[in-house]
């Protein structure tokens, strides 16, 4: 095993502790687990909550700060986080006018996030959750019922952050996050498995020559093992597979994000590809984001992702944020 590591049972505290050392607009409790924007809670705006299992870097601490998260939750490596961080962060950023949850859609994220916005509630705090479930490459899987949430997470942080932002009550803050998970659709493809720092070995076995299309972003299955494909090929079949269900009749904004170890030279060559198909399927690209957001640790691999925009939408997306992973506007 060849990790930039010490030892795999402190490996989310040491990152949590370079994290607070290279973001002191951060307020990164290491012990408890909890990644806050430095000036919350911040009077009057609705606080956005999410976490997750660490080894998706940035998501979710990497998208904490203005316009975006109040707080983020990570937990162990794709292991949830529990109640107790998700209730810590809920009073963090409470200001007052509520905070809302965005959950991935996997069982053990589902399962304690519903349970903490009860004991946050018993402590006074009102809490809205929105399940995020863009994934289109399997109804169910193994961790899941129903689809996986994957990059349009990124999307609903987004934007629903930046209504937050702007003063947004917590019903409109909900709708429009809502909203966004409605018309966000991700397709993931694995050229390599990724490895565990606790296994030390790859997750799942994939030969030599062969991919995985419909990858979930913890290694599981997808909907079928080919030989190894063209990205023109790869393009082809995943960006058919979001648009066929998601069905536009407007402008999207396409995400083209790494699953850690693929390289910007291939991921931007594949957004080239996206654009292509995208074309052919006339289909207008309105904003184009490449880069690694939503990871598997070290998995070679991409996934595409598009978020159907209006006018507002697409003002939301452009409104300025500024965290460790995503900025502009400020």
């Amino acid at each position: 095993m060849r990790m930039l590591i010490n030892v795999p049972e402190t490996v989310v505290a040491d990152a949590l502790r370079g994290m607070a050392a290279a973001h002191p607009k951060l307020t990164v409790d290491v012990e408890r687990r909890v990644v806050v924007r430095r000036d919350a809670p911040v009077a009057g705006k609705v606080a956005l909550v999410s976490g997750g299992g660490s080894g998706h870097e940035p998501l979710h601490g990497g998208f904490v700060g203005p316009g975006m998260l109040a707080a983020a939750c990570p937990g162990e490596v794709f292991t949830s986080p529990v109640p107790d961080q998700m209730v810590r962060a809920a009073a963090a950023v409470d200001s007052g006018a509520g905070v809302l949850f965005v959950v991935k859609n996997y069982t053990g994220d589902v399962l304690n996030f519903q349970m903490a916005a009860e004991l946050a509630e018993d402590e006074g705090v009102r809490v809205a959750r929105v399940l995020v479930d863009d994934d289109v490459a399997v109804t169910d899987s193994l961790y899941t019922a129903g689809r996986r949430g994957t990059g349009g997470t990124l999307f609903v942080e987004k934007i629903a952050g930046a209504a937050a932002e702007e003063g947004a009550p917590l019903d409109r803050v909900e709708a429009v996050a809502r909203r966004v998970n409605e018309r966000c659709r991700s397709f993931g493809v694995a050229l390599g498995a990724c490895t565990t720092p606790a296994k030390g070995s790859p997750t799942f076995d994939l030969p030599p020559g062969e991919l995985e299309l419909g990858i979930g972003i913890h290694g599981e299955p997808g909907r079928e093992r080919r030989p190894m494909m063209t990205s023109h090929e790869i393009a082809d079949f995943a960006v058919d597979a979001v648009v066929d269900d998601l069905r536009p009749t407007g402008p999207v904004i396409a995400l083209v994000n790494g699953m850690g170890a693929t390289p910007l030279l291939e991921l931007y060559g594949f957004t080239a590809e996206v654009q292509r198909v995208l074309g052919e399927r006339r289909v207008p690209v309105a904003r184009t984001l490449v880069g690694n957001y939503v990871t598997s640790l070290d998995m070679a691999g991409c996934s595409v992702t598009l978020c159907e925009v209006d006018e507002e939408l697409l003002r939301l997306w452009d409104a300025p944020v500024e965290t460790p992973a995503l900025r502009w506007g400020r």
